[in-house]
């Protein structure tokens, strides 16, 4: 029992390593490349533009935009992150009790109010 414990961890720890040795490594030989002059470094005006869809850009690079975009931002990943946890819920839905039906009944009625503030506060629509 417990050395199937170690090497679930042990699995863990390896996906770690290679997660932080591949992109590392690439850096590194990128780098490497760079420094022998192997790799071709040609900088133009046109190339160290800022892209920007393909349209010049207007004014500095500290324009002021509107907040609203944060907040429906964070709107849409708190309400998409709801269906990341309400699917495997509604999947398994029929082998579950009375205590999983209640359980999910709380978090989408807390999801419900989160919802109703937001409306009230007039933060879900766009104009104004």
């Amino acid at each position: 029992m417990l050395e199937d414990y170690f090497r679930q961890y042990g699995l863990i720890a390896i996906f770690a390593v290679v997660a932080f040795a591949v992109p590392t490594s690439l850096l590194a030989a990128s780098w490497l490349l760079s420094r022998l002059k192997i790799r071709p470094q040609n900088p133009t005006p046109v190339k160290l533009e800022p892209y920007e869809c393909g349209v010049q850009t207007i004014g500095g690079p500290w324009n002021q935009f509107n907040f609203r975009y944060y907040l429906y931002a964070i709107l849409f990943v708190i309400f998409d992150v709801e269906v990341v946890f309400l699917y495997p819920w509604a999947t398994r839905f029929i082998s579950f009790e009375l205590f999983a039906l209640i359980e999910m009944a709380v978090f989408v009625g807390i999801l419900l109010i989160g919802w109703a503030y937001a409306w009230r506060k007039r933060d879900l629509e766009w104009g104004n």
